[in-house]
């Protein structure tokens, strides 16, 4: 069922214009062929306010005119990717962890993603594997990419099979499928998910209240009664979610269905998403006053080269 609402996505420009009501002028600042091409889910769609550019689902996944704009400091690789492969689709930035990405295909391309630019390359993961098998170090694998929720439950149990070695000790998925297409979580995937041995925890990217709903919530419910961890990541963005309100509405309605906040990421510099840069420090502050502990994620930036992330002081 997923894979035929996945084909469903708009990819191009025209058809989502219309759908949106978009008159010329608006039609005029958005990109009609970027080469990181538009793919948004009719879900997610038909939750933007028609009529208008300034709707926050519309700006993270629709390409503005701005994503031309070349701008100092932004570059094709801002957080050091191409540095730390070890192999076509293994990264390894820290210690005891390590970023598998078995895909590069995603539910839905968020214009911000740092990954943009990124050469997947071809590989059918048995470098990869074999890496991970040899390096005693990790014992966290990260699931990435792409969006691993993009592959079959049959592949993906397969991977998970061979990722079966007792120096991994945790699995970490990151995916944006359940806000775009929360069909995805099926019965199948509860599944599997519920015969990995390892500690998994599930990771998922929201940036405003109007991606939240009650089939979103219910999926994700399914997942944290296998004991599994259901945690969230926020990237700040200029025009979508860089004010207070938004951000504590955001966070108190996920923690108030089990989804902890986990970071607040001040924007990863890749080019074409200068737009998106927003300085969150005050912002921080004000949330702090207002929200619980368990409510306030850790506001961060990613660098290249550290052997961590960084936590951004805002008080």
């Amino acid at each position: 069922m997923w894979k035929a609402i996945l084909r469903e996505n708009f990819t191009r420009i025209d058809p989502l214009c219309t759908f949106l009501n978009l008159d010329d002028s608006q039609r005029k600042q958005l990109i009609p062929d970027s080469p990181f091409v538009l793919n948004l889910p009719r879900r997610l769609a038909h939750k933007i306010q028609k009529g208008t550019l300034d709707d926050p689902i519309l700006r993270q996944f629709v390409p503005f005119i701005y994503e031309n704009e070349k701008k100092e400091g932004f570059t094709c690789n801002p957080v050091g990717d191409n540095e730390s492969k070890q192999s076509t689709r293994l990264l390894k930035k820290y210690k005891n962890r390590a970023l598998l990405m078995p895909t590069s295909a995603c539910a839905v391309h968020c214009r911000y993603c740092f990954r943009r630019h990124f050469d997947y390359g071809e590989s059918d993961l048995k470098d990869e594997l074999k890496q991970i098998a040899e390096d005693l170090e990790i014992n966290e694998i990260i699931l990435s990419g792409g969006d691993p929720l993009s592959l079959s439950d049959e592949r993906l149990r397969a991977l998970l099979k061979q990722l079966e070695m007792p120096h991994i000790k945790r699995i970490r998925f990151h995916t944006r499928f359940p806000v775009g297409i929360p069909e995805r979580i099926d019965n199948s995937f509860l599944s599997l998910l519920e015969e990995i041995p390892k500690q998994v925890w599930f990771i998922v990217h929201i940036n405003h209240p109007h991606e939240l709903d009650p089939i979103l919530f219910e999926r994700l419910k399914e997942i944290s009664r296998l004991g599994i961890p259901v945690l969230n990541q926020t990237v700040l963005l200029k025009g979508v979610n860089d004010s207070v309100e938004t951000l504590q509405k955001l966070f108190e309605e996920l923690v108030d269905h089990g989804v902890q906040p986990y970071y607040l990421h001040q924007l990863d510099r890749v080019e074409g998403a200068a737009h998106f840069e927003a300085e969150g420090s005050e912002i921080m502050r004000e949330l702090a006053k207002r929200l619980s502990g368990y409510a306030l994620p850790r506001y961060v930036k990613e660098e290249a080269g550290y052997p961590h992330k960084s936590m951004i002081r805002y008080s």
